[in-house]
C-alpha cells in the first residue's frame, strides 16, 4: 500500500510538472508572443488573458470542492489538464475570440486541478508520510519553471522578432507537454480509501450508478454549503483581515514576477539580440530562487515562534531591493510598449547580471513571503484549514487578476510603487498577527 501511495505522489508530481512546464513558460512568454504577431485579425493581449485566468480561478474555488467530490480527483485533474492543453494550442493559430475563451476555461480548470490534487495528496498520505510527500510533490512542480524556459533561450536567443514560424513550434512543443502531464493522470492508481468505498458501493446492489452519482453530489453539496458558511464567518475574523494586505501583495508580486517582469526584459531595447533569450534565462533565475527560498524556510527552519516575522521582513528586504534596481535598470515604459522594443532609456545602463539578480530576488522574497503565510495560516486554522486556505487563494488571485489587468497601462515605476505600499502594510501587519499569537501563547502559558 506504501508503495501504490508513493507511485501516486510522484506520479502527480511528474504530471503537473509537465503541465505547468506548459503553463508557465507561456505566461512569462505570452505578452511578447502576442506583440510580435504578425496578424492583422489578432487583437488580444497576454495581461489580459492573464488577468481572467486569475479572477475566474477565484471565483471557481467556491465550486471545485463539489465537481470533485462527484466525478473524484483523478478525473477532475484528467479534464482539468485538458482545458490546459487547449489554452496553449490557442498560440499555434491565434483567435481573439478563442484566446479569451480559453482563457475562461482555463481559470475554471485552474480551480478544479488545485483542489484535486489537494484531495488527492491527502489520500495518499498519513501523519508520518504528509510533509515528504508534500515536499517531493512542490520540488517537481518547481522545476516547471526550469526545463520550458530553458527551451525558450536557445531558441530565442540572438533573436529580435519572433517568427511564425518559430511561435508554432514553441507552442507545440508546449502542448505536448501538457498532453504528456494530462495523460499522467490516467495512470493514478486508486487509494485505499477509494476501494473501500467502491466495494461498499458495489455491495448495495439496491443502488444503481445513477443513485450512486446523485447521492455522491448531495453529499457534495452539503459540504460546500457549510464549507461557504466557514469562509463567511471567517473573512470577518480578525487574524484574516489582518493577514488581507499579505495576501494581496502576494498576488500582485505574483503578477509580476511570472508575466511582467519577463516582458519588460524582452522589450528592452539596451538588450539587444539577447533580449528575447533572456525571458527563458529570467524565468529560470526566478525558479532558482524559488527552490532556494522553499528549501531555506519551509524545511530548515523550524520550531522558532520569531522564525515566521524574520523570513516576512527578509522577503520584504529582498522585494525592495530587487524593485529599487529594476526601477533602475529597466525602462520605464517596457510593460506598456506597443512595440516590441523600448523607447524611453533607465537610469542605469541595463544591466543583464542586475535583471537577473532581480528575477532571483523576486523569486526568493515570494518564497518567503508564501510560506510563511501557509505556515501561519495553518498554525491559527488548524481545525479550518480548507476554508482558510481557500480565502487566502481567492485574496490573491483577485488581486493578481487586477495587477494583470492594469499591467498593460501603468508605467513601470507606478507599478512597483504599489507594491512597495502593500508589501509594507502587508509586513506590517504580518507582524500584529504574530504578535498576537506570541501573545495568546504566553497568556496560555501563564
Amino acid at each position: 500500500m506504501a508503495d501504490r501511495r508513493s507511485f501516486n505522489v510522484v506520479i502527480l508530481g511528474l504530471g503537473f510538472l509537465f503541465i505547468f512546464t506548459a503553463f508557465t513558460t507561456c505566461g512569462n512568454i505570452e505578452q511578447t508572443v502576442v506583440k510580435s504577431l504578425q496578424n492583422g485579425t489578432f487583437s488580444g493581449s497576454g495581461y489580459n488573458s492573464l488577468g481572467i485566468i486569475y479572477g475566474v480561478f477565484s471565483f471557481s474555488n467556491l465550486l471545485a470542492p463539489t465537481v470533485v467530490t462527484v466525478i473524484g480527483p483523478k478525473m477532475t485533474m484528467f479534464f482539468s489538464g485538458l482545458l490546459y492543453s487547449g489554452y496553449i494550442a490557442v498560440f499555434i493559430i491565434p483567435s481573439t475570440w478563442a484566446f479569451y475563451l480559453t482563457s475562461v476555461l482555463i481559470g475554471i480548470g485552474a480551480a478544479m486541478l488545485w483542489t484535486a490534487q489537494g484531495h488527492f495528496l491527502v489520500e495518499n498520505s498519513e501523519a508520518s508520510t504528509i510533509n515528504r510527500n508534500t515536499g517531493v510533490f512542490w520540488g517537481l512542480l518547481q522545476c516547471s519553471m526550469l526545463f520550458g524556459n530553458l527551451y525558450i533561450y536557445f531558441d530565442w536567443n540572438g533573436r529580435t522578432e519572433i517568427s511564425d514560424g518559430s511561435r508554432k513550434n514553441i507552442f507545440l512543443s508546449l502542448m505536448v507537454a501538457s498532453v504528456l502531464g494530462t495523460l499522467s493522470f490516467l495512470v493514478l492508481r486508486k487509494s485505499h480509501h477509494d476501494e473501500e468505498m467502491l466495494s461498499e458501493e458495489e455491495g448495495q446492489a439496491l443502488l444503481s450508478t445513477r443513485m450512486m452519482y446523485k447521492h455522491r453530489a448531495n453529499t457534495a453539496v452539503q459540504d460546500a454549503k457549510t464549507e461557504f458558511q466557514t469562509i463567511l464567518r471567517l473573512v470577518k475574523d480578525k487574524t484574516i483581515l489582518l493577514l488581507s494586505p499579505c495576501m494581496a501583495y502576494s498576488g500582485l508580486e505574483l503578477s509580476f514576477y511570472s508575466g511582467v517582469y519577463g516582458t519588460c526584459i524582452g522589450a528592452t531595447s539596451e538588450f539587444g539580440e539577447a533580449a528575447k533569450g533572456l525571458i527563458g534565462i529570467s524565468g529560470i533565475v526566478v525558479g532558482v530562487g524559488e527552490i532556494v527560498g522553499g528549501g531555506l524556510f519551509g524545511l530548515m527552519c523550524k520550531n522558532s515562534r520569531f522564525r515566521r516575522t524574520s523570513v516576512v521582513f527578509l522577503g520584504m528586504v529582498v522585494h525592495f531591493v530587487a524593485f529599487y534596481l529594476i526601477f533602475l535598470n529597466i525602462p520605464n515604459d517596457a510593460p506598456v510598449v506597443f512595440d516590441t522594443n523600448t523607447l524611453k532609456n533607465p537610469y542605469l545602463t541595463p544591466s543583464v547580471s542586475i535583471a537577473l539578480l532581480c528575477s532571483f530576488l523576486l523569486g526568493l522574497g515570494d518564497s518567503c513571503f508564501n510560506t510563511q503565510l501557509y505556515s501561519i495560516l495553518g498554525h491559527v486554522y488548524a481545525e479550518q484549514s480548507t476554508p482558510a486556505f481557500a480565502i487566502f487563494k481567492f485574496i490573491q488571485s483577485i488581486f493578481a487578476a487586477v495587477a494583470f489587468f492594469y499591467s498593460g497601462y501603468l508605467l513601470l515605476m507606478w507599478q512597483l510603487l504599489l507594491m512597495v505600499l502593500l508589501g509594507f502594510t502587508g509586513t506590517l501587519c504580518f507582524f500584529v498577527v504574530e504578535r498576537m499569537q506570541n501573545f495568546s501563547a504566553d497568556l496560555q502559558e501563564y
